[in-house]
């Protein structure tokens, strides 16, 4: 079964330097029916104005990763960590015991867009820790390209480790190209349009546009026009379980 969830359905915030759509509950946004899919708790789709962020502010027991889609954003935390990611980029923070954290748009002329998303982790308390890596275009195009894995797979897996049952794929696809990918059974997945437009499994997808995918065991993109597609694979499980 699949499941769309359409660009102009999400949640929508404009702060003047951040235009900001919520595809899940988030900030002053909320809608009961909208808490998150298997641990996947948050995905919000930024823009940021050129010399403007977010100013430094504390997270705690949630795997927080950002992927840029347009412009840089430059990272700053408590840990002594400080980078620049551009197109391409992953930035993956272990918030754990607890993390301070800026993220700005350090260029003086151009906005960045980029994707934040927060996935619940499988126990409280873990030491912070923050972790980057490039997958370029080339490595995406016309193919489902790990870039998240779970930890429990081993360094030898691809992508970086996240603290939770989860893996991400990230592909670009055009014209002719074409992706499959199986699904386990009692698995979930959640397919995210980051631009462009796609066809999932016979349905149209665009940009902005989500696909909760149950009891499916396998998906398929095909028709790609400057598509960029995050897909996650998910325990089978409908809502984040929040830890206490």
């Amino acid at each position: 079964m699949i499941q769309i969830r359409r660009a102009m359905d999400r949640g929508h915030a404009n702060h003047g330097w951040l235009n900001s759509f919520h595809t899940f509950s988030f900030a002053d946004y909320f809608d009961p029916r909208e808490m998150g899919f298997s641990d996947l708790r948050v995905i919000n789709d930024d823009r940021v104005s050129q010399g403007k962020g977010f100013g430094r502010h504390p997270h705690r027991d949630m795997e927080i990763f950002s992927y840029v889609l347009e412009g840089k954003l430059e990272h700053r935390d408590n840990m002594g960590n400080g980078s620049v990611i551009a197109p391409g980029d992953v930035q993956l923070m272990s918030a754990g015991s607890g993390v301070l954290h800026s993220e700005f748009n350090p260029s003086a002329n151009e906005p960045v867009h980029f994707l934040q998303i927060w996935v619940v982790p499988d126990a409280r308390g873990y030491t912070p820790r923050y972790l980057q890596q490039h997958f370029s275009k080339e490595q995406k195009q016309g193919q489902l390209r790990q870039i998240i894995r779970p930890e429990s797979a081993g360094d030898t897996a691809e992508g970086l480790p996240i603290r939770q049952d989860v893996r991400v794929y990230a592909g670009n696809f055009d014209a002719g190209e074409h992706a499959e990918l199986s699904i386990e059974e009692g698995r979930f997945v959640y397919v995210h349009v980051a631009r462009g437009h796609v066809v999932l499994n016979g349905q149209s997808l665009s940009e902005g546009d989500g696909a909760r995918i149950r009891d499916e065991r396998l998906i398929e993109l095909s028709q790609g026009d400057n598509a960029e597609v995050l897909v996650f694979d998910l325990r089978g499980q409908e809502l984040p379980m929040m830890l206490s």
